[in-house]
């Protein structure tokens, strides 16, 4: 099993969750994001290309520690309910995100495609990062959270 990769069941078949510890799954975030374009068209919700890769870049500043947001009490950060969402369960399209995530008036397309590219292939987590809704979490879930929060957003753009 590739490094940054594991199973939360020994069931035959399970697929491996994804980390952005992981080497293959950093490479794979860069690759998706060369074949979105500033026109890619959302499949739902209202964010444009440029505005989604801020949002996503400001979650990557938010899981190294560089942007703090405030704590929302939420039934989210017990841990069994962590588990289900960041490990088990899809995330839901039109899913309200932290105000603080979309705050920030998007750059020009390249300035954001190069901030995001940067962030990925660099990708650290802050051990004293607080998630706005998840609360603490541990490095291998942000790892893993993260991961599932691009790919929702990449899928959302259709790469």
């Amino acid at each position: 099993m590739p490094q940054g990769e594991f199973r939360i069941h020994a069931h035959p078949g399970d697929r491996p969750v994804k980390s952005l510890h992981d080497p293959s799954a950093r490479a794979e975030i860069v690759d998706r994001l060369g074949r979105l374009t500033p026109t890619s068209t959302p499949q739902w919700g209202r964010m444009d290309a440029v505005r989604m890769l801020a949002h996503l870049g400001d979650a990557l500043r938010m899981g190294s520690g560089e942007l703090e947001l405030p704590f929302k009490k939420s039934p989210l950060r017990l841990r069994p309910v962590q588990l289900l969402v960041i490990y088990l369960l899809p995330f839901p399209k039109d899913l309200p995100t932290a105000p603080g995530l979309i705050a920030r008036p998007p750059g020009d397309w390249q300035r954001e495609v190069d901030e995001m590219r940067a962030r990925v292939e660099s990708f650290t987590v802050n051990p004293d990062a607080v998630h706005p809704i998840f609360g603490k979490l541990s490095h291998k879930d942000w790892g893993v959270l993260t991961y599932k929060h691009v790919d929702h957003h990449f899928r959302q753009f259709g790469v």
